[in-house]
């Protein structure tokens, strides 16, 4: 069997109510055929994710300690230490299920015109219970209908899944760190014109934990509009495309002011600390 080596990157900053979880999840995918390079950028956390990882020290490839402008920035930092012919980056609140990495590579292998893979990936909430399955099987509709054109259209790969070739990094270059949110769709929007995607068939590939104090959670307007600007510059302004996000971008977006509204209502609105009969 041939050796693939992996890099893995998780950027951290005070995240250690989840850190301990994706550690695991990242350093189970040894062997099987798979060469981990496991790299942890922590931006000089305030919490106990230091002691986190002092205890997964010798698992852990590369240890950056140091602070950053942002999570891109991290990422960046990891990605210019990556020596892997696969490269992903699972941020420190998401996790891996069992033979992610081996998923991935027999994709690969399969495809070697492709510059990236991405997979299924289900939404966990903080106590990891999975949550949002509509959204879930929305994207997944797309899956058959992958094309540059459709993911221009709409984003329905979810990040955590991804995984790319080193020589697609190289001629893609690094993530937009002058974007608030949406830097992983921008970047994988410059992997389609290096190949394009492929499928990771079967069960889910790994989850994205959505929270209250998440990207997704705090700035979700700022990333649809980001989201939007990158597919208009990608396909052209007057482009179908673009006309097709445009619409779609505020539907979700209409959405998620919809559940934010829900979700208030259901923390204040009985009148008794949120408790209900």
């Amino acid at each position: 069997m041939d050796i693939i080596r992996f890099s893995i990157i998780t950027p951290n900053y005070n995240g250690a109510v989840f850190l301990e979880e994706t550690l695991k999840s990242v350093i189970s995918q040894r062997g099987r055929g798979v060469e981990l390079e496991y790299i942890v950028v922590d931006g000089d956390s305030r919490d106990h994710s230091h002691e986190i990882l002092s205890r997964y020290r010798g698992e852990i490839s590369r240890l950056l300690i140091e602070p950053d402008t942002g999570p891109a920035n991290a990422i960046n930092k990891g990605l210019a230490l990556a020596t892997g012919e696969i490269v992903a980056w699972l941020n420190g609140d998401d996790r891996y299920f069992p033979l992610a990495l081996q998923r991935a590579e027999e994709c690969l292998a399969r495809n070697p015109a492709a510059s990236f893979c991405f997979g299924s990936c289900p939404i966990v909430d903080a106590g990891s219970s999975e949550i949002r399955q509509g959204i879930t099987h929305f994207k997944e509709f797309f899956f058959p209908l992958s094309s540059r054109f459709t993911y221009q259209c709409i984003n329905y790969i979810s990040q955590p899944a991804v995984f790319f070739r080193r020589s697609a990094l190289e001629r893609a270059g690094g993530l937009r760190e002058d974007l608030q949110a949406a830097w992983d769709y921008e970047f994988i929007l410059r992997l389609w014109r290096l190949g394009g995607g492929v499928r990771i068939p079967g069960g889910p590939v790994a989850a994205f934990r959505w929270h209250e104090g998440s990207i997704s959670g705090l700035h979700f307007g700022a990333q649809f509009r980001e989201e939007f600007q990158a597919a208009a510059r990608d396909a052209g302004w007057f482009s179908p495309q673009a006309l097709i996000h445009y619409f779609v971008r505020w539907g979700i977006v209409s959405a998620y002011f919809a559940m934010a509204g829900l979700r208030r209502l259901r923390a204040g609105g009985t009148g008794d600390g949120g408790r209900t009969p």
